[in-house]
């Protein structure tokens, strides 16, 4: 586990796990190894481990039978930290982490869609990761009247969820278009393709309840790499 970043070890565990068992790497009905063997695989207390899993048993993933063991429920989890991410390793799953480029309140940009109500925005610009390997560069764009200027060291791996915990603000609908796009002038050099080269790309739009769009971001992923996968049912 990645314990510099500001994500509870426990919640990165859970959010692993399922992704791993939406990539199908587990199936329904499946028992986990026992638990001190879990947690010495991951390299974390059994007490830590056992908080993950009582928080895959609240998101409907897990089942925990007295005196047999931990078994995979469900494919589906109900609050999924990640639930909108929809960038995945080739072999499936990667817990995503990311690494913070720039944080800075600037005029929102020219050609972008509707979103929010203010004339700026906190841009965000970040190095995306699925299972410590480097995947997409991303700039995300949140309405300035949604939230006061950001700083770096606040954010989580998982924005969706420092918009919940800090600013009281839950995405619950997205609207991505895929294409292809190049490679922006600002990618760092870890991105393994270079500026102006072509890659995968995703525009979304995102919406806090029936409001109005508030965010817009803009994804370059590494199509080597990772696919974008969007399950349904």
């Amino acid at each position: 586990m990645d314990t510099s970043r500001s994500l509870p070890a426990y919640l990165q565990i859970s959010e692993m796990l399922i992704r791993e068992v939406g990539a199908g790497h587990l199936r329904r009905g499946q028992k986990l190894a026992p638990e001190r063997d879990m947690a010495e695989e991951l390299g974390v207390s059994v007490g830590t481990l056992r908080k993950a899993l009582l928080d895959l048993e609240t998101k409907g993933v897990l089942e925990r039978r007295q005196g047999s063991g931990n078994y995979i429920k469900s494919e589906a989890a109900a609050g999924s930290v990640y639930g909108f991410l929809r960038l995945e390793l080739k072999q499936g799953g990667g817990l995503p982490t990311a690494d913070v480029l720039s944080v800075d309140f600037l005029p929102k940009p020219d050609g972008a869609p509707a979103f929010g109500s203010a004339r700026h925005g906190n841009r965000i610009r970040r190095l995306r990761k699925l299972g410590g390997v480097i995947a997409a560069v991303e700039e995300i764009w949140l309405d300035g009247r949604a939230s006061p200027a950001m700083q770096a060291d606040d954010l989580h791996d998982s924005l969706y969820l420092h918009y919940k915990d800090q600013l009281g603000i839950r995405i619950t609908n997205v609207e991505d278009k895929i294409t292809l796009g190049q490679v922006p002038n600002w990618s760092p050099n870890p991105f393994p393709h270079r500026a102006g080269s072509t890659v995968g790309f995703i525009e979304r739009l995102s919406w806090a309840g029936d409001r109005e769009a508030i965010e817009f971001s803009r994804t370059w992923f590494d199509t080597d790499k990772v696919n974008y996968i969007s399950r349904l049912g």
